[in-house]
């Protein structure tokens, strides 16, 4: 945290958008890992706003109500609600959880755009945008298709090519034609708002490169790669219906763009706050010793890194984030979760179908949080950790202690004397990884930290197992005291440290001890629980996971998968008409090895491969970036059409095609030798 103090804390987390409800991406990503951060620093007695709340606006939600035939308030409020009950049974402790589509998160956005614009922050440009004229209305980006200019896939969206991973603009498509009515769009002139970026480029240089030296390598990498590359104006509103209306006058039809409005969401949920429990919301936005923190996931910090902040710049009230710690994505039994896919596993459904195991997933989530690359959930490994860690190493040591203790005095804690060394020893271990987890949670190293509390969960069992109280209580029962008394210290300091992460547990284990919740900076001294008091009987605290309970999730997303080729299996293309000998002998394909493989900025599926075809070495371009990353393609053997003409993509020259198989589920896998063959060998 460096050398400032800070007498509070704003935590906020990225607002889900409502066109869907949760998986375990989110939480592993954003919501589990900022949940433990707030909760360490409540129980450390931190003033702390925690926000959360929905993202309503933007065209995927009008998408949606047009595909499902109702209003986009109906989407909202339906996802919305679904959200916000998981979050609250999962344990998720946000001070507010709002939405913007409350009239205070309009009037926060409107007055935010009208300082701005009145202080001339806003460039008003004139543009031609694509306009349906058989309805009367300009079309947003996503609303226009057409055939990419780079892989002539001809259903690629005026955004982005979803094939090859190209962000487009509309006019770039090829036969353009609005998805509302079929129709060709023409372009049309329109008028809108645009925050100058470029005029911030070299503050935020500074102040991310220089000034926040300590923030994640993945996320200082991906701000200096946008700076460097040049930083542009970026507009503020759109023409659509759905939406904050722009504050200005002859605006009919205008709105605040989604990513503009959507941040703004976090100043208008502490206000609602602040309203709601009659007290200041400024102090927690506009006072320097406010340290403001962003939980986000890696596709949101280009927003909270570089956009974000220059608004906030721009506007000038307001405290910058002072960390951002983004992770990367979670996968999903080795591949990329995919909502559209159906392959997830769904929050709202893990509560319905594992009652009362909250705590288990927030425990193997936070396991495998995505700190610094992607990482894998699988159901073996859920249900590894639940038997093999919470189990048999942390509520075996718990109820063993606690039975112990109920057998030989009756739940009464026994009077020792004075500790012996050895005890002392247990206890100089037990603290200096109580100072591990603070430093690794003040670094926002979330499995480090996990896996020091579980240490202490292994030094309760070996400290129990190495002297064996039940061989020894007829035999040297001073003994036996001295040996019980350090271990029931133990698991209170487990119910202590493991309350951020295993909230429900937690509370089992204080009410087992029959002691109120202690916090953190009340733990000052060794000895938590005196002699003479009286606990509880012993509760188990985990279950074990069996077999068929596993094996049934496993099924369950196989056959969601199945159903999902099923449904798709229309979307094969039709063969090809059919050409000469001649004209297949011009293509020339060899064996290939990539050799060094990178993902192109500011795209979602472009990675840069340089690849070793025997005659050279060249880059290709490749929209594979969603399904392969790219230090687990680096060595691979690839066939390669070396004689495609170059073309310039994303301004790279892309000499050449890797060819890949592509399902009815839209995965791409490579086409490669049975077995490795020199490079530059000629497919026939």
């Amino acid at each position: 945290m460096g050398e400032k103090q800070f007498k509070r804390y704003t935590v906020t987390t990225a607002l889900p958008y409502v066109n869907g409800p949760l998986h375990i991406g989110h939480l592993a990503g954003v919501y589990v890992p900022a949940d433990i951060y707030v909760r360490y620093l409540r129980s450390k007695g931190v003033d702390v706003l925690f926000i959360g709340g929905s993202d309503e606006h933007g065209v995927p939600i009008t998408i949606k109500a047009q595909q499902e035939g109702v209003s986009p308030k109906d989407i909202t409020d339906k996802y919305h609600n679904i959200i916000k009950s998981s979050f609250k049974e999962f344990g998720i402790s946000f001070d507010v959880y709002s939405r913007t589509s409350l009239p205070i998160h309009h009037e926060t956005a409107s007055e935010f755009f009208k300082i701005l614009h009145n202080k001339g922050e806003l460039i008003e440009k004139e543009t031609e945008q694509y306009y349906d004229d058989e309805l009367k209305q300009f079309l947003a980006d996503r609303y226009i298709t057409g055939t990419c200019p780079h892989c002539n896939y001809d259903e690629a969206y005026g955004d982005q090519c979803e094939k090859c991973g190209t962000s487009l603009s509309p006019t770039e498509l090829i036969k353009p034609k609005s998805t509302l009515s079929g129709n060709k769009p023409v372009l049309k002139k329109t008028k809108h708002w645009f925050l100058s970026l470029d005029k911030y480029s070299k503050w935020l240089e500074q102040w991310i490169l220089e000034d926040h030296k300590e923030w994640k390598i993945n996320v200082s990498g991906q701000c200096k790669s946008w700076i460097f590359q040049g930083l542009k104006p970026r507009a503020v509103t759109r023409d659509l219906n759905w939406g904050v209306k722009v504050p200005l006058p002859d605006t009919e039809g205008k709105v605040l763009y989604v990513w503009f409005d959507a941040p703004i969401g976090y100043i208008s949920a502490a206000k609602e706050w602040a309203r709601e429990n009659n007290t200041d919301w400024e102090k927690y936005w506009k006072s320097d010793d406010t340290r403001l923190i962003h939980f986000i996931g890696k596709d949101n910090i280009v927003f909270h890194c570089i956009i974000f902040p220059a608004m906030l710049k721009a506007e000038g009230s307001y405290i910058l984030p002072d960390n951002v710690p983004a992770n990367e994505f979670l996968n999903l039994e080795g591949n990329k979760i995919s909502t559209s896919q159906n392959w997830a596993v769904w929050l709202h459904e893990f509560l319905e179908e594992f009652k009362d195991m909250q705590d288990v997933l927030r425990y193997v989530l936070c396991s495998v949080t995505p700190e610094t690359k992607d990482s894998d959930f699988t159901w073996k490994d859920f249900q590894a950790k639940n038997n093999n860690e919470l189990l048999a190493i942390l509520g075996n040591f718990i109820n063993r202690t606690v039975v112990l203790l109920n057998t030989y005095y009756e739940g009464i804690i026994p009077d020792v004397e004075k500790l012996s060394q050895n005890a002392e020893n247990t206890f100089t271990e037990i603290n200096n990884l109580k100072a591990k987890i603070e430093d690794s949670l003040e670094k926002f190293r979330f499995r480090e930290a996990l896996s020091y509390y579980m240490d202490i969960a292994r030094l309760g069992n070996k400290y129990l197992t190495e002297n064996e109280p039940w061989k020894k209580q007829a035999t040297d029962p001073e003994f036996v005291k001295e040996i019980l008394f350090v271990s029931v210290q133990i698991v209170a300091k487990l119910a202590i440290y493991g309350e951020p992460f295993l909230i429900f547990t937690s509370e089992k284990i204080f009410n087992m001890l029959n002691i109120k919740k202690i916090k953190w900076n009340e733990n000052q001294t060794d000895i938590i629980i005196y002699a003479h008091h009286k606990i509880n009987k012993p509760t188990y605290l985990f279950t074990r996971i069996e077999d068929e309970i596993i094996q049934q999730q496993i099924e369950k997303l196989e056959r969601n998968r199945m159903q999902n080729i099923e449904k798709n299996k229309t979307s094969y293309s039709p063969s090809k008409e059919a050409i000469s000998y001649d004209s297949f002998s011009t293509m020339d394909i060899r064996v290939a090895t990539i050799l060094e493989a990178r993902k192109v900025p500011k795209t979602k599926k472009l990675l840069e491969i340089v690849v070793d075809t025997g005659i050279d070495k060249r880059t290709i371009v490749a929209g594979i970036a969603e399904f392969h990353e790219p230090e687990s393609i680096t060595g691979k053997q690839v066939l390669v059409l070396v004689n495609l003409a170059p073309r310039d993509i994303k301004g790279i020259k892309s000499e050449g095609m890797i060819l890949l198989a592509e399902d009815a589920t839209g995965k791409l896998t490579f086409v490669v030798p049975e077995t490795k063959t020199d490079n530059g060998s000629v497919v026939k």
